[in-house]
Protein backbone atom coordinates (compact mmCIF):
# COMPACT_ATOMS: atom_id res chain seq x y z
CA UNK A 1 0.00 0.00 0.00
CA UNK A 2 3.17 2.55 0.41
CA UNK A 3 3.66 2.90 -3.41
CA UNK A 4 -0.24 3.43 -3.67
CA UNK A 5 -0.43 6.23 -1.07
CA UNK A 6 3.04 7.84 -2.38
CA UNK A 7 1.45 7.64 -6.25
CA UNK A 8 -2.02 9.23 -4.54
CA UNK A 9 0.16 11.92 -3.23
CA UNK A 10 1.87 13.01 -6.03
CA UNK A 11 -1.00 13.17 -7.61
CA UNK A 12 -2.52 15.32 -5.09
CA UNK A 13 0.41 17.69 -5.43
CA UNK A 14 0.32 18.05 -9.11
CA UNK A 15 -3.74 18.79 -8.88
CA UNK A 16 -3.14 21.57 -5.98
CA UNK A 17 -0.05 22.84 -8.75
CA UNK A 18 -3.34 23.76 -10.90
CA UNK A 19 -4.93 25.52 -8.25
CA UNK A 20 -1.96 27.40 -5.90
CA UNK A 21 0.16 28.56 -9.46
CA UNK A 22 -2.13 31.54 -10.56
CA UNK A 23 -2.70 32.29 -7.56
CA UNK A 24 1.18 32.61 -7.10
CA UNK A 25 0.97 34.18 -10.60
CA UNK A 26 -1.65 36.78 -9.34
CA UNK A 27 0.60 38.24 -6.67
CA UNK A 28 2.94 38.65 -9.42
CA UNK A 29 0.56 40.52 -11.86
CA UNK A 30 -0.38 42.49 -8.79
CA UNK A 31 3.00 44.19 -7.92
CA UNK A 32 3.44 45.13 -12.06
CA UNK A 33 0.05 46.94 -11.81
CA UNK A 34 0.74 48.28 -8.51
CA UNK A 35 4.02 49.80 -10.21
CA UNK A 36 2.61 50.52 -13.33
CA UNK A 37 -0.10 52.84 -11.27
CA UNK A 38 2.38 54.59 -9.68
CA UNK A 39 4.33 55.38 -13.12
CA UNK A 40 0.82 57.01 -14.41
CA UNK A 41 0.79 59.10 -11.12
CA UNK A 42 4.39 60.47 -11.50
CA UNK A 43 3.61 61.23 -15.18
CA UNK A 44 0.41 63.13 -13.88
CA UNK A 45 1.90 65.11 -11.39
CA UNK A 46 4.86 66.01 -14.09
CA UNK A 47 2.13 67.73 -17.07
CA UNK A 48 0.89 69.18 -13.90
CA UNK A 49 4.09 70.87 -13.01
CA UNK A 50 4.64 72.15 -16.95
CA UNK A 51 1.00 73.33 -16.75
CA UNK A 52 1.40 75.79 -13.74
CA UNK A 53 5.30 76.69 -15.22
CA UNK A 54 3.55 77.43 -18.58
CA UNK A 55 1.22 79.43 -17.07
CA UNK A 56 3.83 81.75 -14.97
CA UNK A 57 5.66 82.54 -18.12
CA UNK A 58 8.03 80.41 -17.41
CA UNK A 59 7.76 78.32 -20.77
CA UNK A 60 6.17 78.82 -23.87
CA UNK A 61 3.83 76.79 -26.01
CA UNK A 62 6.53 74.69 -27.57
CA UNK A 63 8.64 74.22 -24.73
CA UNK A 64 5.58 72.59 -23.17
CA UNK A 65 4.57 70.29 -25.72
CA UNK A 66 8.50 69.08 -25.72
CA UNK A 67 8.24 68.84 -22.12
CA UNK A 68 4.89 66.28 -22.18
CA UNK A 69 6.67 64.32 -24.62
CA UNK A 70 9.50 63.67 -22.47
CA UNK A 71 7.50 62.72 -19.52
CA UNK A 72 5.07 60.64 -21.77
CA UNK A 73 8.62 58.84 -23.35
CA UNK A 74 9.58 58.21 -19.61
CA UNK A 75 6.57 56.70 -18.78
CA UNK A 76 6.40 54.27 -21.76
CA UNK A 77 9.94 53.39 -20.82
CA UNK A 78 9.09 52.19 -17.29
CA UNK A 79 5.64 49.97 -18.01
CA UNK A 80 7.34 48.60 -21.16
CA UNK A 81 6.90 44.72 -20.83
CA UNK A 82 4.41 44.91 -18.26
CA UNK A 83 1.72 42.04 -19.15
CA UNK A 84 -1.61 43.01 -20.06
CA UNK A 85 -3.91 43.10 -16.64
CA UNK A 86 -6.06 40.37 -16.65
CA UNK A 87 -10.16 40.14 -15.65
CA UNK A 88 -10.43 37.76 -12.71
CA UNK A 89 -13.56 36.43 -11.29
CA UNK A 90 -12.68 33.74 -8.88
CA UNK A 91 -10.44 35.75 -6.13
CA UNK A 92 -7.69 34.21 -3.99
CA UNK A 93 -10.67 32.76 -1.61
CA UNK A 94 -12.04 30.27 -3.94
CA UNK A 95 -9.12 28.65 -5.35
CA UNK A 96 -7.50 28.31 -1.91
CA UNK A 97 -10.94 26.82 -0.19
CA UNK A 98 -10.71 24.05 -3.32
CA UNK A 99 -6.82 23.38 -2.68
CA UNK A 100 -7.81 22.41 1.31
CA UNK A 101 -11.08 20.99 0.29
CA UNK A 102 -10.05 19.05 -3.06
CA UNK A 103 -8.07 17.05 -1.31
CA UNK A 104 -10.34 16.24 1.42
CA UNK A 105 -13.03 15.42 -0.51
CA UNK A 106 -10.90 13.22 -3.08
CA UNK A 107 -9.94 11.08 0.17
CA UNK A 108 -13.23 11.07 1.64
CA UNK A 109 -14.65 9.99 -1.78
CA UNK A 110 -12.14 7.33 -1.63
CA UNK A 111 -12.40 5.57 1.12
CA UNK A 112 -16.25 5.24 0.67
CA UNK A 113 -16.05 3.97 -2.76
CA UNK A 114 -12.74 3.45 -3.90
CA UNK A 115 -10.97 0.08 -3.36
CA UNK A 116 -7.92 0.18 -1.21
CA UNK A 117 -9.28 -2.91 0.82
CA UNK A 118 -8.93 -5.10 -2.80
CA UNK A 119 -5.82 -3.43 -3.68
CA UNK A 120 -4.06 -4.77 -0.14
CA UNK A 121 -5.70 -8.02 -0.63
CA UNK A 122 -4.31 -8.39 -4.07
CA UNK A 123 -1.06 -7.56 -2.78
CA UNK A 124 -1.47 -10.52 0.18
CA UNK A 125 -2.19 -12.97 -2.81
CA UNK A 126 0.78 -12.26 -4.19
CA UNK A 127 2.62 -13.80 -1.68
CA UNK A 128 2.19 -17.47 -0.32
CA UNK A 129 0.45 -18.22 2.36
CA UNK A 130 2.48 -19.81 5.75
CA UNK A 131 -0.41 -21.68 6.65
CA UNK A 132 -3.87 -23.40 5.68
CA UNK A 133 -5.26 -20.57 8.65
CA UNK A 134 -3.74 -17.76 6.87
CA UNK A 135 -4.97 -18.81 3.83
CA UNK A 136 -8.60 -19.08 5.44
CA UNK A 137 -8.17 -15.38 6.56
CA UNK A 138 -7.56 -14.25 3.37
CA UNK A 139 -10.27 -15.76 1.98
CA UNK A 140 -12.87 -14.54 4.21
CA UNK A 141 -11.31 -10.82 3.62
CA UNK A 142 -11.75 -11.32 0.15
CA UNK A 143 -15.42 -12.38 0.13
CA UNK A 144 -16.47 -9.77 2.29
CA UNK A 145 -14.49 -7.18 -0.26
CA UNK A 146 -16.58 -8.83 -3.32
CA UNK A 147 -19.57 -10.60 -1.14
CA UNK A 148 -21.23 -11.58 -4.91
CA UNK A 149 -18.25 -13.94 -5.98
CA UNK A 150 -19.02 -17.51 -6.09
CA UNK A 151 -15.92 -18.20 -6.78
CA UNK A 152 -14.59 -17.08 -3.77
CA UNK A 153 -17.05 -18.41 -1.58
CA UNK A 154 -16.75 -21.87 -2.85
CA UNK A 155 -12.69 -21.46 -2.61
CA UNK A 156 -13.75 -20.29 0.93
CA UNK A 157 -15.68 -23.04 1.93
CA UNK A 158 -13.08 -25.48 0.54
CA UNK A 159 -10.46 -23.94 3.09
CA UNK A 160 -13.35 -24.57 5.67
CA UNK A 161 -13.55 -28.28 4.96
CA UNK A 162 -9.85 -28.46 4.67
CA UNK A 163 -9.82 -26.95 8.22
CA UNK A 164 -12.50 -29.79 9.34
CA UNK A 165 -15.04 -26.43 10.09
CA UNK A 166 -18.05 -28.67 7.74
CA UNK A 167 -20.88 -26.30 9.77
CA UNK A 168 -19.11 -23.24 8.38
CA UNK A 169 -19.00 -24.80 4.98
CA UNK A 170 -21.80 -26.02 4.70
CA UNK A 171 -23.13 -22.40 5.15
CA UNK A 172 -20.73 -20.54 2.53
CA UNK A 173 -21.57 -23.48 -0.11
CA UNK A 174 -25.39 -22.62 0.61
CA UNK A 175 -24.47 -18.77 -0.26
CA UNK A 176 -22.16 -20.52 -3.40
CA UNK A 177 -25.45 -21.89 -5.36
CA UNK A 178 -27.60 -19.07 -4.23
CA UNK A 179 -25.10 -17.29 -6.72
CA UNK A 180 -23.37 -20.11 -9.10
CA UNK A 181 -27.67 -21.56 -9.08
CA UNK A 182 -27.83 -25.22 -8.88
CA UNK A 183 -25.02 -26.78 -10.20
CA UNK A 184 -24.42 -30.88 -9.74
CA UNK A 185 -20.71 -29.93 -8.23
CA UNK A 186 -21.66 -27.34 -5.49
CA UNK A 187 -24.62 -29.52 -4.73
CA UNK A 188 -22.29 -32.06 -4.07
CA UNK A 189 -20.06 -30.55 -2.13
CA UNK A 190 -22.62 -28.58 -0.53
CA UNK A 191 -24.34 -31.96 0.74
CA UNK A 192 -20.98 -33.44 2.22
CA UNK A 193 -20.25 -30.56 4.15
CA UNK A 194 -23.70 -31.04 5.93
CA UNK A 195 -22.97 -34.81 5.94
CA UNK A 196 -19.77 -34.32 8.21
CA UNK A 197 -21.40 -31.18 9.85
CA UNK A 198 -24.15 -33.75 11.34
CA UNK A 199 -21.47 -36.41 12.52
CA UNK A 200 -21.76 -38.71 9.18
CA UNK A 201 -25.76 -38.70 9.96
CA UNK A 202 -27.92 -38.78 6.68
CA UNK A 203 -30.46 -36.45 6.82
CA UNK A 204 -33.62 -35.54 3.66
CA UNK A 205 -31.71 -32.86 2.27
CA UNK A 206 -28.22 -34.48 2.12
CA UNK A 207 -30.40 -36.78 0.06
CA UNK A 208 -32.45 -34.22 -1.83
CA UNK A 209 -28.72 -32.78 -2.30
CA UNK A 210 -27.36 -35.98 -4.06
CA UNK A 211 -30.28 -36.66 -5.58
CA UNK A 212 -30.03 -34.11 -7.71
CA UNK A 213 -26.45 -33.65 -8.36
CA UNK A 214 -26.33 -37.27 -9.72
CA UNK A 215 -30.17 -36.84 -11.49
CA UNK A 216 -27.88 -33.46 -13.56
CA UNK A 217 -24.62 -35.40 -13.65
CA UNK A 218 -24.52 -39.13 -13.01
CA UNK A 219 -20.20 -38.86 -12.76
CA UNK A 220 -20.85 -36.06 -10.07
CA UNK A 221 -18.02 -37.34 -8.38
CA UNK A 222 -18.58 -36.16 -4.71
CA UNK A 223 -21.72 -37.33 -4.47
CA UNK A 224 -20.68 -40.40 -5.60
CA UNK A 225 -18.54 -40.84 -2.97
CA UNK A 226 -20.43 -39.69 -0.51
CA UNK A 227 -23.58 -42.19 -1.34
CA UNK A 228 -20.47 -44.42 -1.08
CA UNK A 229 -19.68 -43.49 2.87
CA UNK A 230 -23.21 -43.38 3.81
CA UNK A 231 -24.17 -46.39 2.34
CA UNK A 232 -20.82 -48.34 4.38
CA UNK A 233 -21.51 -46.43 7.31
CA UNK A 234 -24.78 -47.93 6.96
CA UNK A 235 -24.03 -51.59 6.30
CA UNK A 236 -25.09 -51.52 2.77
CA UNK A 237 -22.14 -52.53 1.27
CA UNK A 238 -23.03 -53.77 -2.13
CA UNK A 239 -24.63 -50.27 -2.93
CA UNK A 240 -21.49 -48.49 -1.40
CA UNK A 241 -19.18 -50.70 -3.60
CA UNK A 242 -21.46 -49.73 -6.76
CA UNK A 243 -21.19 -46.26 -6.01
CA UNK A 244 -17.03 -46.27 -5.37
CA UNK A 245 -17.12 -48.61 -8.39
CA UNK A 246 -18.66 -45.61 -10.53
CA UNK A 247 -16.45 -42.68 -8.61
CA UNK A 248 -13.08 -44.96 -9.77
CA UNK A 249 -14.35 -45.22 -13.61
CA UNK A 250 -14.38 -41.58 -13.52
CA UNK A 251 -10.86 -41.09 -11.69
CA UNK A 252 -8.00 -41.28 -14.00
CA UNK A 253 -4.92 -43.58 -14.55
CA UNK A 254 -2.10 -42.46 -11.66
CA UNK A 255 -4.80 -40.39 -10.34
CA UNK A 256 -3.50 -40.86 -5.98
CA UNK A 257 -7.10 -41.73 -4.41
CA UNK A 258 -7.75 -44.68 -6.66
CA UNK A 259 -5.65 -46.65 -4.42
CA UNK A 260 -7.43 -45.35 -1.43
CA UNK A 261 -10.96 -45.48 -3.02
CA UNK A 262 -9.85 -49.71 -4.28
CA UNK A 263 -8.99 -50.65 -0.65
CA UNK A 264 -12.53 -49.31 0.86
CA UNK A 265 -14.37 -51.19 -2.60
CA UNK A 266 -12.30 -54.17 -1.11
CA UNK A 267 -13.00 -53.41 2.42
CA UNK A 268 -16.85 -53.31 1.42
CA UNK A 269 -16.54 -57.04 -0.05
CA UNK A 270 -15.00 -58.35 2.79
CA UNK A 271 -17.62 -57.38 4.88
CA UNK A 272 -20.60 -58.22 2.55
CA UNK A 273 -18.94 -61.29 2.25
CA UNK A 274 -17.92 -62.51 6.38
CA UNK A 275 -22.16 -61.25 6.53
CA UNK A 276 -23.13 -63.83 4.20
CA UNK A 277 -23.74 -61.72 0.88
CA UNK A 278 -22.71 -62.47 -2.17
CA UNK A 279 -20.29 -59.84 -4.57
CA UNK A 280 -22.65 -59.10 -7.78
CA UNK A 281 -20.56 -59.23 -10.77
CA UNK A 282 -20.50 -55.78 -12.62
CA UNK A 283 -23.06 -55.33 -15.75
CA UNK A 284 -21.12 -55.70 -18.92
CA UNK A 285 -20.87 -52.60 -21.04
CA UNK A 286 -23.18 -51.87 -24.29
CA UNK A 287 -21.25 -51.46 -27.30
CA UNK A 288 -21.54 -51.84 -30.62
CA UNK A 289 -19.75 -51.51 -33.82
CA UNK A 290 -20.37 -50.51 -36.74
CA UNK A 291 -19.38 -48.93 -40.26
CA UNK A 292 -21.05 -46.51 -42.61
CA UNK A 293 -20.09 -45.91 -46.26
CA UNK A 294 -22.32 -43.41 -48.19
CA UNK A 295 -24.30 -45.01 -51.37
CA UNK A 296 -22.47 -44.46 -54.58
CA UNK A 297 -25.55 -42.55 -56.21
CA UNK A 298 -24.91 -40.50 -53.07
CA UNK A 299 -21.56 -38.99 -54.02
CA UNK A 300 -22.37 -36.67 -56.14
CA UNK A 301 -25.17 -34.57 -54.03
CA UNK A 302 -23.36 -34.42 -51.13
CA UNK A 303 -20.59 -31.90 -49.73
CA UNK A 304 -17.15 -33.36 -48.19
CA UNK A 305 -18.09 -31.24 -45.31
CA UNK A 306 -21.51 -32.33 -44.71
CA UNK A 307 -21.60 -33.65 -41.13
CA UNK A 308 -22.71 -36.98 -40.74
CA UNK A 309 -24.20 -38.20 -37.28
CA UNK A 310 -24.16 -41.76 -36.80
CA UNK A 311 -26.13 -43.13 -33.68
CA UNK A 312 -28.26 -46.26 -32.17
CA UNK A 313 -31.78 -45.45 -30.54
CA UNK A 314 -34.60 -47.40 -28.78
CA UNK A 315 -36.20 -49.71 -31.45
CA UNK A 316 -39.40 -49.30 -29.10
CA UNK A 317 -38.72 -46.07 -26.75
CA UNK A 318 -38.22 -42.09 -26.83
CA UNK A 319 -36.58 -41.19 -30.21
CA UNK A 320 -33.68 -39.38 -29.11
CA UNK A 321 -30.03 -41.15 -29.61
CA UNK A 322 -28.42 -43.17 -26.76
CA UNK A 323 -25.08 -42.94 -28.46
CA UNK A 324 -24.20 -41.07 -31.06
CA UNK A 325 -20.99 -39.89 -32.81
CA UNK A 326 -20.20 -37.18 -35.33
CA UNK A 327 -18.18 -37.09 -38.60
CA UNK A 328 -18.22 -36.02 -42.28
CA UNK A 329 -18.53 -37.09 -45.42
CA UNK A 330 -15.22 -36.74 -46.12
CA UNK A 331 -14.17 -39.30 -43.47
CA UNK A 332 -16.73 -42.06 -45.06
CA UNK A 333 -16.65 -45.25 -45.01
CA UNK A 334 -16.01 -44.75 -41.34
CA UNK A 335 -16.03 -47.54 -38.77
CA UNK A 336 -17.09 -46.74 -34.80
CA UNK A 337 -17.86 -48.26 -32.27
CA UNK A 338 -21.19 -46.60 -29.84
CA UNK A 339 -21.07 -47.28 -26.19
CA UNK A 340 -22.17 -45.76 -22.71
CA UNK A 341 -19.58 -43.95 -22.95
CA UNK A 342 -21.29 -41.76 -25.72
CA UNK A 343 -24.58 -41.09 -24.05
CA UNK A 344 -25.97 -37.77 -24.64
CA UNK A 345 -28.42 -38.13 -21.72
CA UNK A 346 -26.79 -39.85 -18.40
CA UNK A 347 -30.24 -41.43 -17.19
CA UNK A 348 -30.61 -42.97 -20.98
CA UNK A 349 -27.50 -45.22 -21.59
CA UNK A 350 -27.33 -47.76 -24.52
CA UNK A 351 -27.02 -50.58 -21.92
CA UNK A 352 -30.87 -49.64 -20.70
CA UNK A 353 -32.35 -51.05 -24.11
CA UNK A 354 -32.18 -54.56 -25.01
CA UNK A 355 -33.28 -53.57 -28.89
CA UNK A 356 -31.71 -50.56 -30.46
CA UNK A 357 -31.88 -49.05 -33.98
CA UNK A 358 -28.60 -47.99 -35.92
CA UNK A 359 -28.90 -44.77 -37.64
CA UNK A 360 -26.58 -42.93 -40.18
CA UNK A 361 -27.89 -39.42 -41.37
CA UNK A 362 -26.29 -36.81 -43.41
CA UNK A 363 -27.13 -33.42 -42.28
CA UNK A 364 -26.05 -30.24 -44.17
CA UNK A 365 -27.50 -27.71 -41.53
CA UNK A 366 -25.42 -30.04 -39.05
CA UNK A 367 -29.02 -30.85 -36.75
CA UNK A 368 -28.76 -34.46 -35.34
CA UNK A 369 -32.49 -34.55 -35.89
CA UNK A 370 -33.30 -33.17 -39.34
CA UNK A 371 -31.28 -34.04 -42.93
CA UNK A 372 -31.19 -35.06 -46.13
CA UNK A 373 -30.03 -38.29 -46.26
CA UNK A 374 -30.45 -41.46 -44.21
CA UNK A 375 -29.21 -45.21 -43.53
CA UNK A 376 -31.59 -47.58 -40.82
CA UNK A 377 -30.48 -50.76 -39.56
CA UNK A 378 -33.52 -53.26 -38.31
CA UNK A 379 -33.73 -53.85 -34.76
CA UNK A 380 -31.00 -55.64 -33.17
CA UNK A 381 -29.61 -56.50 -29.25
CA UNK A 382 -27.72 -53.61 -27.79
CA UNK A 383 -24.70 -55.75 -27.57
CA UNK A 384 -23.96 -57.71 -30.63
CA UNK A 385 -20.80 -58.86 -31.55
CA UNK A 386 -19.04 -58.13 -34.36
CA UNK A 387 -19.43 -55.03 -37.05
CA UNK A 388 -22.46 -54.20 -38.42
CA UNK A 389 -22.81 -52.79 -42.24
CA UNK A 390 -24.66 -49.77 -42.48
CA UNK A 391 -25.17 -47.82 -45.98
CA UNK A 392 -26.82 -44.17 -46.29
CA UNK A 393 -29.17 -44.65 -49.29
CA UNK A 394 -32.09 -43.27 -48.88
CA UNK A 395 -33.56 -39.49 -48.53
CA UNK A 396 -34.34 -38.70 -45.08
CA UNK A 397 -38.25 -38.31 -44.24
Amino acid sequence: MTEFWLSAGLLLLAALAFLLIPILRGRRRQQEEDRTALNVALYQERVAELAAQQQAGVLDNDQLAKGRDEAARELLADTEGAEAPRQGHLGKTLPLLAAVLVPVLGLGLYLHFGAADKVELTQEFAQAPQSMEEMTARLERAVQAQPDSAEGLYFLARAYMAEQRPADAARTFERAVTLAGRQPELLGQWAQALYFAANKQWSPQVQALTDEALQADPKEVTSLGLRGIAAFEGERYQEAIDYWQRLLAQLPEGDASRAALQGGIDRAAERLKAAGGTLAAAPEAARLKVRVALADALKDKVRPDDTVFIFARASNGPPMPLAAKRVTVAQLPVEVELSDADAMMPQMKLSDFAQVQLVARVSRAGQPTRGEWIGQSSPLPNRTQGTQQLTIDSPDP
